[in-house]
């Protein structure tokens, strides 16, 4: 994600394009889920600010970096860490979001790989929500029950699967609801209001707005945009709503923050992680002291926003 989720649109896009609302659009038996999203965001509506959501790829650019970088962001300032799944044809991602995956595939990273470092990060961090971004082929492979009850064990507390429609529900989104793991939709500016009911029926944890038509570090909307599509959005769900897609500076954060529950950026930290790296694609000294630096400063942003 995400680039931000900063990240990953086609999908959604094309999801939300497809238009009708197939016939028996299922709804879920749910089991309760972890608590810790919807704890997070009532503790950013108790102080009175928006939230940081940062995504890096699992694994990127190695596991022990990756580790690491996960279990700093917390004290950097991340309210919830978004964890790219890596995977070689991620379609709704970005150059910098695609090259992080293959970095993270390169150095040996798997599902299984990703949901330890999520089991190890739960060892330090029992409190920060963290999201799983990625696409259906490999939960698919690795098997849905077995994903759903490894990812709950892992400490898991969302899914975003961005090549799934609501129309494929009954595939994971079903399953993760009653496996008590939130599943997270995307809207897009393409979503209009005939479509808005069926992204929101099964959706849960948070709404994931993508601002912009396009992938991951396409470009950015304007505050006058995202603030029509955050009202919109607010007239369908009393969920929490996350923005994404093209917010690279605090500066950024800061203005999506006063619109929104809180702003995710993806491809800005992602190229933060790719400037520290060697001419071997090796982490240079101080790339974790980096990126999480610059992480902060996105946070110091959020957390001004609203005076």
């Amino acid at each position: 994600m995400s680039a931000a989720i900063d990240h990953g649109d086609t999908a959604a896009a094309v999801a939300a394009q497809s238009g009708q609302a197939l016939s028996g659009q299922a709804h879920s038996s749910r089991a309760a889920d972890s608590g810790r999203l919807a704890a997070r965001f009532e503790t950013l509506k108790r102080e009175g600010r928006g939230g940081l959501v940062t995504f890096v790829s699992a694994g990127d650019p190695d596991y022990a970096t990756s580790l690491k970088l996960v279990q700093g962001l917390p004290g950097a300032g991340a309210d919830v860490i978004e964890l790219g799944m890596p995977f070689t044809d991620p379609m709704a991602d970005g150059p910098s979001i695609q090259a992080s995956s293959l970095r993270a595939l390169k150095a040996g990273m798997t599902l299984r790989g990703t949901l330890r470092l999520v089991e190890e990060f739960r060892l330090t961090d029992a409190e920060t929500p963290i999201i799983l971004m990625g696409y259906y082929n490999p939960i698919y492979a690795y098997g849905v029950e077995r994903f759903l009850t490894d990812a709950r064990a892992a400490g898991v507390d969302g899914l975003i699967v961005v090549d799934l429609p609501p129309e494929e529900d009954v595939e994971l989104c079903l399953p993760a609801l009653a496996s008590g793991v939130n599943f997270i939709r995307l809207a897009t500016p393409t979503t209009d209001d005939r479509r808005l009911p069926t992204v929101l029926a099964n959706t849960s944890g948070f709404i994931y707005y993508v601002s912009i038509a396009g992938i991951t570090g396409a470009g950015a909307a304007t505050d006058e945009a995202i603030s029509a599509a955050v009202e919109r959005l607010r007239r369908h769900t009393d969920l929490p709503v996350a923005v994404g897609f093209g917010i690279t500076t605090p500066a950024a954060a800061a203005s999506v923050a006063r619109l929104a529950d809180a702003a995710v950026v993806g491809s800005a930290i992602v190229n933060r992680i790719a400037a520290n790296l060697d001419e071997n694609g090796s982490p240079a000294p101080g790339l974790v002291d980096d990126v999480l630096a610059f992480v902060r400063t996105l946070s110091d942003g959020v957390r001004a926003a609203r005076g």
